[in-house]
């Protein structure tokens, strides 16, 4: 199956949340939250993402993650990045609970493609200081891709990781998620990257965002939003709508994609110096906010 199909089936079966100019929604993708170990890339920034996710959740965002939130290739199970992680996916459970949590599979957790693997590990986790166990995530879906559908102009916006456009990591991601545990994690530690990874190889990066680009070109230029190369894109209107919310794994900082009163702004999040020497965490409008509208293909 080629990628054009590939993404084409994630759109076709995609599920579909309405909204409008008053929603307000937080995208982000790539967290690759890990065990808290030398090879955990999230762990750095993880403080960033905690203040970053309970600022959005105070002001009523919905949250939206696109692919790769669990590391689950460098990690075998949930439970050690639950434990490593546990404030977060509190944090997580409190959005879950009031309806505002939408999650996406990509090629690093995968596994959450599997419905039954989801309610298993995902549903409950064992607090060892009472010894029961204990509601996280009951009910919750995966999905491949979200369609964003507007309420008033019927406006689209398709959601989804963006390794359908990655032949290998589509298709033969238990190979690399195999290297990975037993290659590429040790020699993580002293700094050697995995060459199969987009986000660490610029050539295969160009490729996948080309095969993207060009599918929706053939799909009346509909605005698509990915993660997957950890390379954040904002296009202008009249250009190829093609968006990329980056990742959570930025050296000292993460990246992520606004959508309020009707417009789409890309944002970053990262630790500033006061003038007095305070450490605080910052978030800084790298484009927009611009009109979704503006980004609507008219009407032949």
């Amino acid at each position: 199956m080629s990628s054009f199909k590939r993404l084409t089936k994630a759109y076709d079966n995609a599920k579909v949340v309405p909204f409008d100019d008053t929603s307000k929604i937080i995208l982000f993708s790539d967290c690759h939250r890990g065990d808290n170990s030398f090879a955990d890339d999230f762990a750095n920034n993880r403080n960033i993402y905690f203040h970053a996710l309970k600022h959005y959740y105070n002001e009523g965002f919905s949250y939206f993650e696109l692919g790769d939130g669990d590391e689950l290739w460098e990690n075998v199970s949930f439970e050690s990045i639950f434990i490593a992680h546990k404030n977060i996916f509190n944090l997580l459970r409190q959005y879950h609970l009031q309806n505002r949590l939408y999650m996406i599979w990509g090629n690093h957790d995968m596994v959450y493609k599997d419905p039954n693997y989801v309610k298993k590990n995902l549903s409950s986790y064992f607090e060892p200081i009472d010894g029961q166990d204990k509601e996280l995530f009951v009910g919750i879906e995966y999905n491949e891709a979200i369609v964003l559908k507007h309420r008033d102009t019927s406006q689209e916006l398709f959601l989804t990781h963006g390794h359908q456009a990655d032949w290998w990591n589509y298709t033969f991601w238990r190979v690399g998620r195999f290297l990975v545990r037993v290659l590429w994690k040790p020699l993580q530690v002293w700094g050697i990257a995995d060459p199969t990874s987009p986000a660490k190889n610029h050539k295969e990066l160009i490729k996948v965002e080309r095969r993207i680009k060009k599918w929706i070109v053939q799909n009346d230029e509909k605005l698509t939003i990915v993660g997957h190369t950890h390379r954040p894109r904002f296009p202008e209107p009249g250009k190829i709508p093609f968006f990329n919310d980056g990742s959570c794994v930025h050296p000292r900082s993460i990246t992520g994609i606004e959508i309020e009163n009707g417009e789409i702004s890309l944002i970053k999040w990262q630790i500033a110096t006061t003038e007095d020497g305070t450490l605080r965490v910052v978030r800084i409008l790298l484009e927009g906010p611009q009109k979704l509208i503006d980004y609507q293909r008219a009407k032949k």
